[in-house]
């Protein structure tokens, strides 16, 4: 009685590298595309206009003259007095198109929001006449680490690269990990800004609470 049971054939490795190597390509060259896509500016629609400004305007004071308060009834107490709205919540988009709306920014600059990580995107054409990278296009990105801890917050420079490469932090002049708002943005050494009690930064959106 013979054996009929054969082993299994297996592929040819060259097969198997081939199909390794055209992975490769196309994982290298997805990631390629999407660093360097051009910055598309975000344009609002009259129905998302209109939401940023009434977000907005929920927070602003009213302008005089204040229309008077109509009397309480006798025998009534006042009233009470309802405060206004203290937080504002924006979404990227939002941000985003604020940022073309009102600069010219849009076609260079974009923001995406993560956990307490902001992203930047720059790209801006370079003067033909500069040597070695004139007529090419100045690509830039920046990460940024916002954090709040113990009612400080902290807004501090995590990478940045330059046509993908990231500069060391000797070149930047020791900027990386430091407190840029406590160092820059006001509120002397405690990085408080005015008017800013707290905000916080998750993944499509930023909630900043006002203070009293």
């Amino acid at each position: 009685m013979t054996d009929t049971t054969r082993a299994p054939r297996r592929g040819s490795p060259w097969l198997k590298a081939a199909g390794v190597l055209l992975a490769l390509v196309l994982l290298v060259g997805g990631l390629w595309w999407w660093f360097t896509r051009p910055i598309q500016p975000v344009v609002l629609s009259e129905r998302e206009k209109l939401v940023v400004e009434q977000k907005i305007a929920a927070i602003q004071p009213p302008a005089p003259p204040w229309p008077a308060a109509p009397p309480a009834p006798p025998g009534l107490p006042e009233p009470p007095y309802e405060r206004g709205k203290k937080e504002i919540v924006l979404t990227e988009r939002e941000i985003n198109g604020l940022l073309n709306a009102n600069t010219d920014l849009g076609r260079t600059v974009s923001f995406q929001l993560g956990t307490d990580t902001v992203l930047a995107r720059i790209e801006t054409p370079l003067d033909p006449d500069l040597p070695l990278v004139g007529g090419r296009t100045f690509r830039a990105r920046a990460r940024f680490i916002v954090s709040e801890a113990s009612g400080q917050p902290s807004f501090v420079i995590d990478d940045l690269t330059v046509w993908g490469i990231s500069l060391p932090n000797e070149w930047l002049g020791g900027l990386k990990g430091r407190n840029l708002l406590a160092e820059i943005l006001g509120g002397g050494g405690t990085g408080k800004v005015p008017g800013i009690e707290s905000f916080a930064i998750r993944p499509g959106q930023l909630t900043i609470q006002l203070a009293d």
